[in-house]
Order: structure tokens, then C-alpha cells, then sequence
């Protein structure tokens, strides 16, 4: 009896069976950490025509509406392709996706930035859109992989902080270096540090610790990798729409992220041209700030919510600080540049709460769906930029005056206002979304 329970623990081989250890933090947040980078670079390409908007309309002699597609571009193929990426997450895995990302932005980031040709110009940013749609995904998916589930939204809002930085490198430092070396010069050479990005991913990033021996803090139903099928693609889809949660948190983050983005992305250096007299470097400093308190806020979100265990409380209020702050940036005509600087940071960081968005719409469907839902969360951050950059640019416009300098059309304060109506009626729309949400209490409830 004695010995046959000796053997019940052991090997075939005759040694006690032991489990094996989950990854070492260090190990962990390298492998994370690579695809952290690559989302860096993800918004960095995202908002780098923020501070070039008057070259490249003197390059491509184009005006504000045409300037808006171009940034918009991006957008349209990142929305795009967020249901296939998902899709392939489960079939392909991090590893692949992030290592064909990065080659495939470089590739569009040289384009972009080697022709004098606008289609062309358009080209090169549809491709790093559709390319750079697999960034967000990756980083969830190694943070699901690698780290405890009771760390997932904190991993997330540090991978949101990562982006921002990016964000913030696309600011005062990009714009110091198209001064210096043109903007054509300068993406081409950031076009070859994205390439490096995408060789350093395949040489270390993994997609599960199994890979290198250790236990994953996955899901039995996150480590499966099932075949890529267009029947499946549709199934899985309708499959998440079928949680009201899905549609209420898709269309709120389309008001949150989309003004942040817009505004420091495209079209608030001009604004704040217009408005205070602020020259590019000054005025990319001022978007610098509110990247600042973004970023800074997103982990902080992630971590509350975790720690009270409930998601809706935090999303709403954030929500509402936003709604309340865009209304005040943008009609409140008195505020001098120093009240408007302090709106604008606290209006951040409420921003920070989108963060929660993503644990709240895993919890809402099956583990199964994680990358579906991702996907689609993800549709909406972007669906603020489709929708709100080539607006602005087009009721700008409408109301443009005739002013020209230098070859770039001008627009007045009151054009801007007009534009930003847009911002600030999706701010408040995502605030009565939000608070249709069912609360998952950090539980999946599906």
C-alpha cells in the first residue's frame, strides 16, 4: 500500500513530480515589455502629424479636410483590421502578430515619409494603421499569458502609460526633430527603429511561459489556438454583441479616447495657435502635459478598480470629469492659458479612466472571447478618431474665412468651437452610456 502511493507521485521515470514554478517577475516583464514598446511606438506614429500639420499641408498643398483623411488614414485600416487581429490572436499568437506589426509600420513609416505623392502619402498611412492594429492586442494578450488575472487591469493601464510616452515622444521631441531634420527625415529614421522593434520580438518574446518551461497564468480557454476561419470570425462577433456591456462600453470609449486623441493628435496645436498665440513647440508642450496626466492616470484607474473590487463607479466618474472639462476648454472663452492648462491636465487624467474599459468587457462574455471583445473595445478608442479628426476638418472648412499664411489656410477660434461641438456631444453621450453598464464586480459574469 505504502509503495503504491510512493509511485502514484512519481514519473514514469521514478522521480517525484513536482508543478513547475510560474516565470520570474524579470522574465515576465521582458517579454511584456517588448510588445509595451511596440505600443509606444504605436501612438508615436499615431500622433506625429499633430506637430507637422503646416508642413504637410505646404507639401501636399492641401487644407484642413484633406490634412484630416490623411491623419484619419490611420484610423480607418486600425478599426479595420481589430476583428481579424482578435481573430488571429487565438490562432497565430503574440509572438507572430507583433513581429509582422512592427516590419509591416516601418514599412508604411518609410513610405509615408519618402514620397512628395498625397495617394501615396494616404497609403503609407493605411498601412501603418492596419499594421499597428495588432499593438493593444498583444499587450493584453502577454499580460493574460504572463501575469495573475488579479493584475491584469494594472498591467494594462501601465501598458496604456507606455503608449502614451509615445505619445508624448510625438510632442516637443518630434517636433524638435522636424526642425532640425525635416519630418521627412524624421520618419524615415523612426521608420528603422520600428524594424529593430519587430527583430528584437522575434529573438525574445514568447507566447505563453510553457514556452520556456514554466506554468502560465492563463486560462485553459486562453492557451487554446483554434483555426482562423471567416464562420468563425462572424460567430465570435455576434457572439460578444450579444452582451449589452459590448455595444454601451464600444460607443462611451469613442467619446473618451477619441477627444484626447484628436486633440493632441491633429488638431490642437492649431487651436491653441489660434486661441493663445502659441507657437508649435509651446503648444505640443501644452498636449505634452495633458499626454503626462494620461498616461499617469491609467494605471492609477486600473489599480482602484482592482482594488474595490468594481468597475463602474470609477469609468462613470472619470466620464463625467471629462464631459464637464472639454465643455469648459472649449466655450469657456475667459480662462487664460493657466486655467486652461489646469483643465486640461485634470480633464487627463479623468481620461485614464478607459483603462477599465478593457477588464470590464472581458468580464462581461466568455474567456473564450477575450480577444474578440478586446477587438472590439479597441474599435471603439479608435471610432472617436475615424469619425471626429476629418469632422473637425471638415466644419473647419465650413467655417474658414479665406486667411492664408505661408501657404497653410488659417482658422479662427470660432471655427474651432464650431469643430469641437462634436468632441463635447460624444463626451456626453459617453457618460449616459456608461452609466447603462451592468457592473461585473471584477467577476466574469458571462
Amino acid at each position: 500500500m505504502a509503495s503504491s502511493l510512493k509511485t502514484a507521485g512519481q514519473k514514469a521515470g521514478g522521480s517525484p513530480q513536482s508543478p513547475r514554478p510560474f516565470p520570474a517577475s524579470w522574465l515576465a516583464w521582458t517579454v511584456w515589455g517588448i510588445g509595451a514598446i511596440f505600443y509606444l511606438a504605436v501612438f508615436f506614429l499615431r500622433a506625429a502629424p499633430a506637430v507637422m500639420t503646416t508642413e504637410l499641408m505646404r507639401d501636399f498643398n492641401i487644407g484642413a479636410a484633406n490634412l484630416g483623411n490623411l491623419s484619419a488614414f490611420y484610423f480607418y485600416f486600425y478599426v479595420a483590421m481589430q476583428i481579424p487581429v482578435g481573430a488571429l490572436t487565438n490562432s497565430w499568437g503574440p509572438r507572430k502578430l507583433l513581429v509582422c506589426g512592427a516590419i509591416s509600420a516601418a514599412l508604411g513609416q518609410f513610405l509615408f515619409g519618402a514620397t512628395s505623392n498625397f495617394a501615396l502619402a494616404c497609403l503609407g498611412r493605411a498601412i501603418i494603421g492596419g499594421s499597428t492594429a495588432v499593438g493593444w492586442l498583444v499587450v493584453l494578450r502577454l499580460a493574460a499569458h504572463w501575469f495573475p488575472n488579479r493584475r491584469f487591469a494594472m498591467v494594462s493601464g501601465l501598458g496604456l502609460f507606455f503608449g502614451n510616452l509615445g505619445a508624448l515622444f510625438a510632442q516637443v521631441p518630434l517636433r524638435l526633430g522636424v526642425e532640425y531634420f525635416g519630418w521627412r527625415g524624421t520618419a524615415i529614421a523612426s521608420s528603422a527603429l520600428i524594424l529593430a522593434i519587430g527583430i528584437l520580438a522575434w529573438v525574445i518574446v514568447r507566447d505563453d511561459p510553457a514556452e520556456k518551461g514554466f506554468e502560465s497564468h492563463a486560462s485553459a480557454a486562453l492557451q487554446k489556438h483554434d483555426k482562423v476561419t471567416l464562420g468563425g470570425i462572424f460567430r465570435g462577433v455576434k457572439s460578444v454583441f450579444t452582451f449589452r456591456n459590448t455595444w454601451l462600453i464600444l460607443i462611451a470609449q469613442g467619446g473618451m479616447v477619441g477627444p484626447i486623441m484628436t486633440f493632441t493628435g491633429l488638431w490642437g496645436a492649431p487651436f491653441l495657435k489660434a486661441r493663445f498665440g502659441l507657437e508649435p513647440k509651446a503648444a505640443a508642450t501644452l498636449s505634452s502635459v495633458m499626454i503626462i496626466c494620461w498616461a499617469v492616470a491609467s494605471p492609477v484607474f486600473g489599480a482602484f478598480s482592482d482594488k474595490i473590487g468594481l468597475r463602474k463607479p470609477a469609468y462613470l466618474m472619470g466620464s463625467l470629469v471629462c464631459f464637464a472639462g472639454w465643455a469648459t476648454m472649449i466655450y469657456a472663452t475667459g480662462l487664460s492659458l493657466t486655467a486652461f492648462t489646469v483643465v486640461a491636465s485634470v480633464t487627463s487624467f479623468a481620461t485614464g479612466c478607459v483603462i477599465i474599459a478593457f477588464a470590464y468587457a472581458r468580464e462581461s462574455v466568455p474567456a473564450s472571447q477575450m480577444g474578440t471583445v478586446t477587438a472590439t473595445t479597441n474599435i471603439g478608442n479608435m471610432l472617436g478618431n475615424v469619425l471626429l479628426q476629418p469632422g473637425i476638418g471638415l466644419l473647419l472648412d465650413r467655417n474658414w474665412t479665406g486667411l492664408m499664411v505661408k501657404g497653410a489656410r488659417l482658422y479662427s477660434v470660432e471655427a474651432y468651437q464650431a469643430g469641437f461641438a462634436l468632441i463635447v456631444g460624444w463626451a456626453l453621450l459617453s457618460s449616459v452610456l456608461i452609466a447603462l453598464t451592468r457592473e461585473t464586480r471584477c467577476q466574469p459574469s458571462a
